[in-house]
């Protein structure tokens, strides 16, 4: 038997019967419970995230919290086995998805960056297969959750009807300030994580600012091979698999390169992101589809932090591209142009 056979293969079976849409309430409780005691699980907390989802319009958050409440006690008594054959026998084929992405939500962690541990994704393979889910159709659930996570969550938006033209942001470690490049009268906003800014709004502005304070060991480290080479394994071996790849996997580094003249040097690199935009194209049928983008990252150190400033180009349909060559010039102009603009402390 392989993990999580108990809950996807089981033959357990529940008295208690579901609605279609406690059924998709049910998976997210399924998921939160897997690889954790019952008791971990908060109502009210899980209630709260569900009750965004437009399944659940019609319910109070009371109500949420009752249905959620009452899935966990299923759960006690009947085991999760029992509760997921509920849900698989209740859930209708147009909540499928819902009931995929209820899952998802579960597991995502705010760190650094939202990401799906690499721990809980056997388990997310194992919901995936259980609802028959093709892998495409599974990765563009799990973007479409993130990118709504990190609006709903992690956003601070700029309060509306006024002018923060003039207004500057500076960092909580007073490392550096910079004039808010985005207005609120174009649907500007700034989004704070910690050791991350970004500035962006409605017409695909996206100007973010990474930022680490330098471990000696690091330092040490960059002693020894180089800044080139240091500034190239942050960027292209650890920023972009965590930061980039992990929530478009689709996406390629397509060029890259280190400028000796800038900022006491510094390694630029253009990524090539396949439905990687952050904003999105309303398509015929109704659904929003993000549109295809290509990433500018520039890193540089500067008074013992590091930082990586980025910028993106986001791509209609049937827009032509330049070449690799001319897309990373254009990208890096406008990276160093927005550099220009920070104060660094």
């Amino acid at each position: 038997m392989t993990k999580y056979d108990d809950i996807f293969n089981s033959s357990e079976i529940s008295e208690e019967s579901l609605s279609p849409e406690e059924a998709v309430a049910a998976i997210a409780v399924v998921t939160a419970i897997a690889d954790s005691a019952v008791e971990e699980v908060d109502p009210e907390t899980l209630g709260s995230i569900l009750w965004e989802f437009e399944v659940f319009e019609e319910y109070s958050e009371d109500e949420i919290t009752e249905i959620v409440d009452r899935l966990i006690g299923i759960a006690e008594d009947d085991g999760l086995g029992a509760l997921y054959n509920a849900a698989s026998e209740a859930i209708s084929d147009d909540l499928v998805l819902d009931a995929f992405a209820a899952g998802v939500i579960v597991l995502i962690e705010d760190e650094e960056e939202l990401v799906i541990p690499q721990q809980k994704q056997p388990y997310l393979k194992k919901l995936q297969e259980a609802l028959d889910l093709e892998d495409e159709e599974a990765q563009e659930i799990v973007q479409e959750v993130i990118a709504a996570f990190q609006e709903a969550e992690n956003e601070e938006y700029l309060e509306e009807g006024e002018d923060y033209s003039e207004d500057v942001y500076e960092s909580p470690l007073g490392n550096f300030t910079v004039p808010i490049p985005v207005d609120s009268q174009q649907g500007g906003k700034v989004q704070t994580q910690e050791g991350v800014v970004g500035f962006s709004d409605d017409f695909g502005t996206l100007l973010r600012i990474d930022y680490y304070s330098i471990p000696p060991e690091q330092i040490k480290e960059m002693g020894s091979i180089g800044q080139e080479e240091y500034l190239q394994s942050i960027l292209v071996d650890k920023y972009l698999p965590q930061a980039i790849l992990a929530n478009v996997p689709n996406a390629q580094l397509e060029y890259s390169e280190y400028l000796s003249d800038t900022m006491a040097g510094a390694y630029f690199a253009l990524i090539n992101m396949p439905q990687g935009s952050t904003i999105s194209k309303q398509e015929n049928n109704g659904t929003a589809t993000r549109l295809d983008a290509y990433r500018g990252l520039l890193s540089f150190i500067n008074a013992e932090f590091l930082y990586i400033v980025s910028s993106q180009r986001s791509f209609l349909k049937d827009e032509i591209r330049g070449s690799a060559e001319e897309e990373a010039e254009y990208i890096k102009e406008s990276i160093l142009e927005f550099v220009e603009t920070i104060d660094f402390a």
